[in-house]
């Protein structure tokens, strides 16, 4: 007895149609999901300001008013921080999310810092809002 066995090749993989299901799922849920992302980048930059004015405050001016007893006056401002006994590991200060400088406001020991804000001009709005170090935690 002999057994007819037929040999049937089949390739595996995908066809056009299952690659095109696939590319319009992807394309629907990056629609769904890219409003909700728009806008992140601004808000996360200006987090990251915040971060930086509450260690610039509560590590290197804090340590400077200990070993001197007050902050910088607002005419030395935060290069204080880095001239001789610099209170930052590399002994440069950290600048903004655009690459500024922080603006540093004593009035009399009342401590402010100031960062532009995206359009690296006083006042503004949106993006372009100033952001200060009192008002961080207020946002």
């Amino acid at each position: 007895m002999q057994k007819n066995t037929k040999k049937t090749n089949f390739k595996k993989g995908f066809s056009l149609i299952e690659l095109m299901i696939v590319i319009v799922i992807l394309g629907l849920l990056a629609a769904m999901v890219m409003p909700s992302l728009t806008g992140k980048g601004a808000e996360a930059k200006r987090d990251l300001v915040c971060v930086q004015m509450k260690s610039i405050y509560d590590g290197a001016l804090d340590m400077y008013k200990i070993k001197n007893d007050l902050y910088p006056s607002t005419e030395d401002g935060l290069k204080a921080l880095t001239q001789n006994d610099s209170y930052f590991k590399d002994g440069k200060m950290p600048k903004d999310s655009w690459g500024r400088e922080f603006i540093y406001i004593n009035d009399e020991g009342k401590v402010e810092l100031i960062s532009l804000g995206a359009d690296k001009k006083e006042g503004g709005k949106d993006e372009g809002e100033d952001i200060k170090l009192s008002e961080c935690d207020k946002k």
